[in-house]
């Protein structure tokens, strides 16, 4: 006996004249993101230790960052594997969208870190703590090239939304390092104390501009927006432009995973015996004009649409 899962291959496979997208997120290593993370959880447990060693909050907010990176980089590769698995019975369009998902509660998990460090400095400005600049400048350089590390690994993979909102943690604890190796010089050499808050508010405001643009690409991928570089009435436009075609209508272009739309919809049609070559050049203009070659329409003879 076949099981399910076998006997419903054959409803997933694509043949001529359907789309070239197989829902499976195609070409994207692991090895990138694993390497990511083996090196952000090494530095995560000494910079939480150096962290609350030197009483650092600039330290502290940098090793809130890489611990928060090792999980969001977890996540981010638990959600490339999954997105890798091909259809199933339940999930017939595949798994690609676990990538958005993870970048949406990585942002969301970056949105709680800057907030907490936001608390913790505004404390600091009315009673400030003392703060070991020299370890704080020794340890947030180390930091600075295990940060460069990880950025350059993240950067070789750009296709992927998921991998992008890793990258922006890492951008954020590269700047956290800066900030701390600055704080450090400065308490060190001066004993100017207010440099530790400050600096972390800075970096905290650069990390929001970056996260509140992974959070929205992330949820306008989840919420089945069109894509951004789609114009939804023009495809409207020119689907209604082609010879045969009358009206188009209940028409929707969304994204099955980033950078792979689709489209469906209602059609229409003057003669119904026209409809292959009608549909070829639908899906010919849809390719060559606005990169879509997932489409499903349904062809209707006038009268048939406003009979339902």
């Amino acid at each position: 006996m076949h099981s399910k899962s076998h006997s419903s291959s054959h409803l997933h496979a694509h043949r001529a004249g359907d789309s070239s997208h197989h829902h499976v997120a195609e070409g994207r290593s692991p090895k990138v993101l694993a390497g990511a993370v083996l090196l952000t959880l090494f530095f995560a447990a000494i910079e939480v230790i150096a962290g609350f060693w030197s009483n650092s909050l600039a330290l502290i907010s940098d090793a809130g960052h890489m611990v928060t990176d090792s999980t969001a980089l977890g996540l981010a590769l638990l959600a490339q594997y999954i997105a890798t698995r091909p259809p199933s019975p339940r999930h017939s369009f595949g798994f690609g969208r676990a990538e958005a998902l993870a970048a949406f509660i990585n942002g969301l998990a970056m949105l709680a870190v800057v907030g907490w460090i936001g608390i913790e400095a505004v404390q600091r400005f009315a009673a400030p703590e003392p703060v070991q600049g020299q370890t704080v400048f020794t340890v947030a350089a180390i930091g600075l090239v295990i940060n460069l590390m990880v950025a350059w690994l993240l950067s070789r993979d750009q296709q992927s939304v998921n991998t992008r909102a890793a990258l922006v943690h890492v951008i954020g604890d590269l700047l956290g390092s800066v900030a701390a190796i600055v704080a450090g010089v400065v308490i060190y050499f001066t004993g100017w104390l207010t440099i530790d808050p400050l600096l972390s508010l800075a970096v905290c405001a650069l990390i929001l501009k970056s996260t509140i643009g992974v959070l929205r690409e992330a949820y306008h991928v989840l919420m089945e927006g069109v894509p951004h570089d789609i114009d939804y009435v023009a495809v409207g436009e020119d689907i209604a432009a082609i010879k045969g075609v009358l009206s188009v209508h209940d028409l929707h272009v969304w994204e099955m995973s980033a950078g792979h739309p689709a489209l469906i919809g209602h059609l229409v049609i003057r003669d119904m015996q026209e409809w292959p070559t009608v549909l070829n050049s639908i899906k010919a203009m849809l390719i060559e004009k606005h990169r879509i070659d997932h489409v499903t329409l349904q062809p209707e003879m006038p009268g048939m649409a406003e009979g339902r």
